[in-house]
């Protein structure tokens, strides 16, 4: 199934129990913390970690995804009553209500065509406020970080909450034009075998910094890893502050 980890109430489960949260979290804490007014879009916002840890911290917050299992596991969270859920794409995003989006956990890559992202960043600039700003995260291509990702490398055990164990691993099927294409394999105890597959689009810097100017952002900083270091010097990672071309 495609993107069955976010679709599949198991595997949104499996998702949940790998995802704590962590300092790229703290990355997007720290600079929404940073901008003014703080109505918070998180696009993309899966099981709702980085949401409701916004808004346990005083943000208004809307998360959005298109999936609903996903969505249903976030509202079932302790706070979920603090975010507004919305089911649906950038598409549907309301205009000019959000002072900053965030997109974490790689959502950027999802958009694996030119066109798909555009439609997004487009659809962003729309969802902002004048002097709005963008913030995600994106593999930087020159740390092939798909490298890691096969079996051996990537097999770990996972238990859930109900003490369900699963083994987990992955492999990459395809590796086409900085389309990179992967199966996620998990094996439950009770022998069953699931999978969910998933097709990522890594962009250079400065293939990302062209499809902003063209949506009509400016960007800020680009950084390397999650404390802010240089390009190629941190964690392999693209992390992109922009705001919106003449209003800031």
């Amino acid at each position: 199934m495609l993107h069955a980890e976010f679709r599949d109430p198991l595997l949104v489960a499996v998702y949940d129990a790998e995802c704590p949260w962590t300092r790229e979290d703290d990355f997007f804490l720290g600079v929404v913390g940073e901008t003014p007014g703080r109505r918070v879009l998180d696009l993309g916002c899966g099981t709702g970690r980085l949401a409701l840890g916004l808004a346990a911290v005083g943000h208004t917050v809307t998360g959005v995804d298109p999936a609903r299992a996903s969505l249903q596991a976030a509202r079932a969270k302790p706070g979920s009553g603090e975010v507004t859920w919305l089911e649906g794409t950038s598409a549907d995003l309301p205009e000019a209500a959000f002072d900053i989006a965030v997109m974490t956990s790689h959502v950027a890559q999802f958009f694996v065509t030119d066109e798909e992202f555009g439609r997004a960043l487009t659809d962003l600039r729309r969802a902002l406020v004048p002097g709005g700003r963008l913030v995600f995260d994106t593999r930087d291509p020159a740390a092939r970080r798909w490298e890691a990702w096969n079996p051996a490398d990537s097999r770990r055990r996972v238990e859930l909450p109900d003490g369900t164990v699963v083994t987990a691993w992955t492999e990459v099927t395809a590796v086409i034009d900085g389309a990179v294409s992967f199966t996620h394999h998990y094996a439950l105890s009770d022998h069953r075998r699931l999978q969910s597959t998933a097709t990522l689009r890594f962009r250079t810097e400065e293939q990302v910094r062209a499809a902003l100017h063209t949506a009509g952002f400016r960007v800020e900083h680009v950084y390397g890893g999650w404390n802010r270091e240089p390009v190629g010097a941190g964690d392999g990672e693209l992390l992109v502050i922009a705001h919106l071309i003449g209003t800031a």
